[in-house]
């Protein structure tokens, strides 16, 4: 299985620069697995497609404004900061731009002082570098105030509502970038779901930049996938354990949700409560233990999240919806339109 095999071609102007409004708006393909056929939708609509005893499971993780921007305290120059992930208290791996600027033991000063950072060690595997961080308070409320989002580089418009990169139902902050299959989600629908009998799991997965990374290799068993933390709740453990038994559909939310169940049924042989690292990495062949249906976006060519949806959906069935959703001028990449996958 080749890296070049998820490849489809994107024109440019079908990358989603600012979000859909309302929310809702997006446009929704409905892909059957069993047979590959597709229905055209809006996503509001979501709930004509969805049974009393399903049960969505959503990632409550919040992003971080985690790209700061930093200048060397003995020369002036100026740094580009990209928090990934908490290490411990105030230390954070972190993606500097430009690297060789940010040597260990070299000292940063962001806000005007209101944040310091000393470089303490280097990844050479994944070109990160580990920073201290101190500052009066809490680091979080200083990200607030200094940092700004770290949208994708495909990215390239200006983003006004900071909110409008996170879910409406973002709680635990963590992130460094957004689930974005749950983007398309208003109060509204979620309690009209309710309403209707559907289940919602709420757990956590803070999402890491790993997820945009290229796939470097050829040989896509090969790759090396990064890792991110994620917490399993009881509570949330308990619905979805409900609803299989009650034979409801367990539908993920986003390529996030589906890694966190699917590693937690891995790792322990059912769903139960658990927080752990992972580092799954799912593409075609992959044998799924818990999850009956994705919501997600259209994703990257040659990206581990469309390798993914490929081993849930059929590899067929989604270079071909792909190509249909560039004829039909579909929304790609984090802003873009979403996708239910369902027998």
């Amino acid at each position: 299985m080749k890296t070049s095999d998820f490849y489809y071609d994107l024109p440019q102007e079908l990358i989603a620069q600012t979000p859909a409004e309302p929310r809702d708006s997006s446009r929704l393909m409905v892909l059957h697995r069993k047979t590959g056929k597709i229905q055209h939708a809006v996503f509001r609509e979501l709930t004509d497609f969805l049974k009393p005893g399903d049960c969505l499971v959503l990632n409550d993780t919040r992003v971080i404004p985690a790209r700061i921007y930093g200048i060397k305290r003995e020369t002036g120059a100026a740094v580009e900061f990209l928090l990934l992930r908490q290490q411990e208290n105030d230390v954070w791996e972190c993606l500097c731009k430009p690297g060789k600027r940010a040597k260990i033991g070299t000292e940063f000063i962001f806000g005007n002082g209101k944040l310091c950072g000393s470089v303490i060690g280097i990844n050479e595997e994944q070109g990160s570098r580990f920073v201290r961080f101190s500052c009066e308070g809490s680091i979080y409320a200083v990200l607030d105030e200094i940092g700004s989002m770290p949208l994708p580089p495909y990215i390239t418009e200006k983003l006004n509502d900071k909110e409008r990169y996170q879910t409406v139902y973002s709680r635990e902050l963590g992130s460094a970038a957004a689930p974005t299959a749950g983007l398309h989600f208003t109060p509204q629908m979620l309690e009209k779901a309710k309403a209707m009998g559907v289940g919602i799991a709420e757990l956590t997965l803070h999402v890491g930049l790993g997820t945009f990374r290229p796939v470097k290799v050829d040989d896509v068993t090969k790759h090396k996938m990064h890792t991110e933390h994620y917490i399993m709740p009881a509570r949330a453990a308990e619905i979805i354990n409900e609803t299989k038994k009650r034979g409801g559909r367990v539908i993920a939310v986003g390529t996030t949700s589906c890694r966190t169940i699917e590693s937690v049924a891995a790792k322990n042989g059912c769903i139960c409560a658990d927080e752990d690292d992972t580092s799954i990495f799912i593409y075609p062949g992959f044998e799924f233990k818990c999850m009956d249906a994705l919501i997600t976006n259209f994703h990257l060519p040659e990206s581990t999240l469309i390798m993914l949806v490929s081993a849930f959906a059929g590899y067929d069935n989604v270079m071909n919806a792909y190509k249909t959703a560039v004829n039909e001028k579909y929304r790609f990449f984090s802003f873009g339109d979403a996708m239910f996958i369902e027998d």
